[in-house]
């Protein structure tokens, strides 16, 4: 061989071993966000929501590099461990306080970490059965959504509630009105709910900057709640799901969420640019978090000021590491209970005629913010764009990733819940089509 041949297959050998030095890095990256959503989302799923995990590792896992994952569930400690090639993740249940993805502590420490949380009193069923003639005529509907996928998607449960009342229920193989599901973001409303509640309680001025130490030197330091809350802050974020994103990176390495997105600079003037960001309500949930004395205080605070009105009385809603909840993405209520709370803002934040949020809080909410084109209020999306357009235009609506939807549309005393595993983009459910048809029964 010529010493220029040589010369060109060294070469060509030396790129080779750079691309797959590189390659395996990248993967190597990648492995917290492989393993860590294996291990947190069959354990919530096995550990509060009560599901087999061969159901859930045939839907809710299958898919990317995650179906490949190896996944050993321990009953008896209530840990699930997830392997991909050289990485692993070990996700862990404590009682009352739901799934925790393990980082940096031991399964021991984390577990001794905590103080147990008071069981919490059954609260006994609030929703009334709506009227028998309207139920009929919605049932194939509801049996088409679950049983059929007619519309696409795959649904867990589905509740419609007009009037107050239910006129519309049903669910899937081995749910029932008692499992408590997965919100994604509809953990965003939520946090709306909580700020408007500590706003009213004179905790916290939605409108006033915000006194995080960290953004005290730069122009981070005129951010307010509102801005967080109508996803206009203005930081740095990229919420693409399908990569080493900031948001896989926050959700499935970080022991403290909402510091790794407080940390993130400035990119755009507050209040000016909309941006979709988990960050900045994991943000907002951490710096609430920060008028409370302890974990055990906040999660009390939740449970007495915003879930026992409500009803609401085995709500799970999961913390980070650091022990503030994951307000963007984990929380586990029952399919009545975010019917529920898609009720309180219908009836402008009061629950059985006891005020719960602010007065003008659920107008506040609804009023688009100001880059958004009308699609998106404060923690909550709205219609005025017509993204559905068979629905009124009043409709506003919580939104989870994988198709988890609280419609509510104040011009017909409605409210429909969805529930289960439809995934962008070929399988998201026809939610237009749904309500377009529900709407024609009333």
């Amino acid at each position: 061989m010529s010493a220029k041949a040589k010369r060109i297959l060294y070469g060509v050998l030396a790129v080779v071993l750079a691309a797959v030095i590189g390659g395996c890095l990248y993967l190597n990256s990648l492995m917290p966000i492989i393993t860590g959503y294996a291990a947190k989302n069959l354990a919530s799923a096995v550990f509060v929501s009560g599901r087999e995990a061969a159901d859930v590792e045939a839907l809710d896992l299958h898919f990317s590099f995650i179906q490949y994952t190896r996944n050993t569930v321990d009953y008896e400690n209530r840990t699930v461990t997830s392997r991909f090639l050289w990485a692993k993740s070990t996700a862990v249940f404590r009682e009352g306080w739901g799934v925790t993805l393990l980082r940096g502590k031991t399964v021991e420490q984390l577990k001794a970490d905590r103080f147990p949380l008071p069981p919490a009193e059954r609260i006994a069923e609030r929703l009334q059965t709506g009227d028998s003639a309207l139920r009929a005529r919605l049932d194939p509907i509801a049996r088409a959504v679950v049983d059929d996928h007619a519309y696409n998607g795959t649904a867990f449960a589905f509740v419609v509630l007009h009037k107050g009342a239910v006129v519309a229920e049903h669910y899937g193989k081995g749910i029932t009105a008692e499992t408590p599901l997965l919100s994604w973001s509809m953990g965003k409303s939520f946090v709306n709910a909580l700020a408007g509640i500590m706003a009213r309680d004179s905790l916290v001025d939605i409108h006033a900057p915000m006194d995080i130490p960290e953004w005290q030197a730069d122009g981070r330091k005129d951010i307010t709640l509102n801005d967080l809350l109508q996803m206009q802050g203005g930081l740095e974020w990229n919420e693409d799901y399908g990569n080493r994103s900031d948001v896989n990176l926050m959700l499935h390495r970080e022991q403290d969420m909402g510091r790794f997105a407080l940390l993130k600079p400035l990119e755009r003037k507050p209040g000016t640019h909309w941006y979709y960001s988990s960050g900045s309500t994991n943000i907002v949930m951490r710096y609430l978090r920060g008028r409370f004395p302890s974990d055990t205080a906040f999660l009390s605070y939740i449970r007495e000021r915003l879930f026992m009105p409500l009803g609401i009385w085995n709500a799970c809603f999961e913390p980070d590491m650091s022990g503030t909840p994951v307000g963007s993405s984990y929380l586990y209520v029952t399919a009545r209970d975010f019917a529920r709370f898609g009720e309180m803002y219908l009836e402008d934040g009061c629950v059985e005629g006891e005020r719960i949020l602010p007065e003008g809080w659920v107008e506040y909410t609804s009023t688009p913010a100001s880059d958004s084109q009308g699609c998106y209020g404060a923690f909550f999306w709205l219609n005025r764009g017509h993204t559905f357009p068979d629905v009124p235009e009043d409709m506003f609506s919580c939104q989870g990733h994988d198709g988890q939807e609280i419609i509510i549309i104040p011009s017909k005393d409605l409210v429909a819940v969805f529930l289960g595993y439809s995934p962008k983009p070929g399988r998201v459910m026809d939610f237009n089509g749904v309500i377009r048809d529900v709407l024609a029964e009333l």
